[in-house]
């Protein structure tokens, strides 16, 4: 198994000395060749003093001076460490002092010397936590050397300032020269050797000649295929359940059940359905809303092959039809909540009152067998039939009409009463039921009906959160942190320009409510399109977390855990697991004397507990296993988001170097001294009109009114005005468009030219 040092320092720690065995184990090392790479990765930790050697047992000591970062580099060379806390320097590191680093490590940098006011730390990368480049795409060249052809390989990124030697390794070179190819890294910068690399793909000529998912994929180290132990685990599976596992599940089967997917069974044989959803009203007038979740906890065992899979994977990835998975598909099949068929569930049983709010609510291992599957434009349409009285309709459909058309508007103004907002987008973003990691309902006007799914599946991270906290148990949470107050000042800028009144509520304090209040105004407007679009770009990914924390796209304040996911997302599964671990080994009493319980199932038992309810060593180790992973999930998340934004934007660099010449009408949304921005309103598709392409006159740039002004024609090219541009060229790898401007530019005012 491949580890990184990352990986073995999260399992140390500075009071507690573990052994090499336990490492191995940890690390589920069986190979010989892992176990050495292991003890001469220790060793060299030992030599520079990241770790410590005590009885032929490590510890990892605090160090000074020293923080772990990710560099980021620039294409002219110079590099900073960027810390993952906010408020901290940046830390720069001078080409002397990166070592073998690369753009994009994630490193330990030591501060050799201190900021001040106008300068930046100075800092050396002391040692490399995890690569961020095992693979590259690159430019294959020949190299005459002695009459011996020798290949070289260019990466695309140019902040990669390095070549590679390549390994022929029965490859034809030859054919590759002036081609993309996709590459892995055998060996990265090693003394006076340079890094090695090895020709898995030749992808095109060039980047427009590859596919788009090839070159995604590629770039962003995506893995397309599973490791043949994860794959001969799965074929191995079976969706039957035995009687004895029956006898400890609540069995929900005689409850009518209905699951929405994207596709219908018709359109799709074999899709995957991780959730599925049950209602009823009780005797008080009240809903019981039965949230069911596969059970993929039941087949996927911890420190297995599938695990260390979904483990490394994270996240499945959406790259619109291409759907890179997090678990192999005979793993989904065996989970799937299939209709007709019985399957094992992880039930969320709510009870919600008259308005919308959670008032009680059970979570149980169940067994549950789904009636009917809809898709979500078969659920639309279903919508409001039999209102008139004249339509029959079947109680699968009534139930639709009574979740989507009565329950779920409520459970939506109980969030939005509580400061929440929605996203307007012309498409869902993603596979994910509940907010995802965009962190923010995502509302389209063509399948509202998924949107409120979206309401309901939220109520389950609401129970499950406040019960992991409430037993004091290991879990993990969902939070989201306040947008940078910058970005928001640009978009209000922009509004106002437009003719809005975008302004905050309380000026020392962004808030909810004041996205709320954005979404509502810019609704009004005849840009709405780009003005949402921009809304969105302002929210900072959705991250997990140990501990509850504010959670901004939802306006939740308190505990949040993600759970409807098990299936896709590796953070989800753990929950599913700590939950299934409480049912199973959790104590429901303070000692076995005492006569009476708590029911660890319900949140009747919330402030009655003042015990351990897990096993102090199983809850250490769940502590200790999640630390060791969800920093990972953190980073595989912002970089699926990248791989799903990079191929939104090939999309959109092919379609606009097809329309090259052609003139479209867009909105200026952004001004710098270099150029200007613009937004083509009808395809969202953002270009640059450089300052040097504005041949008319000699343009200044002025900051405080966000505008460029002509010194003699005293025009203005300013901050949401209408322009009207010409396609001048596209860098279709890079998705970079260059504009340039056939008219609209407004008159300058006095005040545009005075000094900023």
């Amino acid at each position: 198994m491949e580890f990184s040092i990352a990986t073995i320092l999260s399992h140390l720690s500075d009071n507690k000395l573990v052994a090499p065995k336990v490492l191995e184990k940890k690390l589920n090392l069986q190979d010989e060749t892992s176990i050495q790479k292991l003890q001469i990765a220790l060793d060299a930790l030992e030599r520079i003093g990241i770790v410590v050697k005590e009885r032929g047992k490590y510890r990892c000591p605090p160090q000074e001076d020293v923080v772990e970062a990710k560099l980021r580099c620039s294409s002219k060379g110079f590099c900073f460490a960027i810390q993952d806390q906010e408020s901290t320097d940046d830390i720069y590191v001078r080409e002397s002092h990166l070592g073998s680093a690369w753009n994009g490590d994630r490193v330990l940098v030591k501060v050799i010397k201190e900021g001040s006011r106008r300068r930046s730390p100075e800092g050396e990368v002391q040692v490399i936590l995890d690569r961020a480049n095992p693979s590259l795409l690159a430019q294959v060249k020949k190299v005459e050397d002695n009459s011996y052809p020798q290949y070289h390989a260019v990466p695309l990124d140019d902040r990669l300032l390095f070549e590679l030697d390549l390994v022929p390794d029965g490859q034809d070179l030859e054919s590759a020269v002036d081609h993309l190819v996709h590459l892995e890294v055998l060996r990265y910068p090693l003394g006076d050797h340079p890094p090695l690399g090895r020709v898995t793909k030749v992808l095109g000529s060039d980047a427009e000649e590859a596919a788009d998912t090839d070159i995604v994929c590629c770039k962003h180290d995506l893995p397309r295929a599973f490791s043949q132990a994860a794959l001969e685990q799965a074929q191995a599976l079976t969706p039957s359940l035995d009687e004895t596992a029956l006898q400890n599940r609540k069995d929900y089967r005689n409850l009518l059940t209905i699951t929405l997917e994207e596709t219908s069974r018709e359109q799709d044989s074999n899709p995957f359905v991780e959730n599925a959803l049950t209602l009823e009203k009780t005797d008080s007038g009240n809903w019981q809303l039965g949230i069911h979740i596969a059970d993929v906890a039941h087949y996927v065992s911890p420190d297995s092959p599938l695990d260390a899979a979904a483990r490394q994977r994270g996240t499945t990835v959406f790259l619109r039809d291409v759907i890179i998975p997090l678990l192999p598909q005979a793993v989904q099949d065996c989970a799937s909540l299939t209709p007709g068929e019985d399957r094992p569930a992880v039930s969320i049983m709510l009870t919600l009152g008259q308005m919308g709010e959670i008032q009680s609510y059970e979570i149980h291992e169940s067994v549950i067998r789904v009636d009917q599957q809809f898709s979500y434009e078969q659920a639309q349409s279903f919508l409001g039939k039999g209102q008139d009285g004249n339509t029959e309709i079947t109680p699968a459909v009534e139930m639709l009409n009574e979740l989507f058309f009565t329950l779920s508007p409520l459970v939506k103004a109980q969030r939005l009463q509580r400061g929440g907002f929605d996203i307007e987008l012309p498409e869902a973003q993603g596979g994910f039921k509940d907010e995802g990691r965009l962190g923010a309902v995502v509302v389209t006007s063509s399948l509202p009906v998924r949107s409120l799914l979206t309401e309901l599946m939220i109520l389950a991270g609401q129970a499950v959160g406040p019960h992991l906290q409430a037993l004091d148990v290991p879990g993990i949470y969902r939070i989201q942190q306040i947008s940078d107050y910058t970005e928001i000042e640009d978009l209000m800028k922009l509004g106002n320009n437009l003719g809005l009144e975008l302004e905050l509520e309380n000026d020392d304090e962004l808030r909810p409510q004041d996205y709320q209040n954005f979404s509502r105004q810019i609704a009004k407007s005849d840009a709405e399109r780009v003005l949402m679009f921009f809304l969105k770009s302002t929210l900072k990914l959705a991250k997990y977390s140990t501990k509850p924390g504010e959670h901004f796209g939802l306006a939740e304040n308190s505990a949040y855990s993600p759970c409807v996911s098990p299936g896709q997302r590796y953070a989800d599964l753990w929950v599913q697991r700590i939950l299934k671990s409480v049912f199973h080994k959790g104590r429901d009493r303070r000692h076995s004397r005492a006569k009476e319980g708590v029911d660890l199932h319900s949140n009747s038992s919330h402030g009655k507990i003042n015990w351990n309810v897990l096993p102090p060593n199983l809850a250490s180790d769940y502590e200790e296993q999640i630390a060791s992973f969800i920093h990972h999930l953190n980073e595989r998340d912002k970089m699926v988001e990248d791989a799903e934004n990079d191929l939104k934007g090939l999309k959109k660099a092919e379609k606009m170097k097809e329309r090259t010449g052609e003139v479209f009408s867009g909105l200026i949304t952004g001004v710098q001294s270099y150029g200007f921005f613009v937004e083509i309103e009808d395809l969202l598709v953002e270009g640059l009109v450089h300052v040097s392409s504005l041949k008319d006159d000699w343009y200044e740039y002025r900051a405080r009114h966000a505008c460029l002004v002509g010194r003699k024609n005293r025009i203005a090219y300013r901050l949401g005005s209408r322009v009207k541009v010409q396609v001048k060229s596209v860098d279709y790898y890079r998705q970079q468009i260059d504009l340039v401007t056939v008219s609209g530019a407004t008159p300058a005012t006095d005040e545009d030219f005075d000094n900023d």
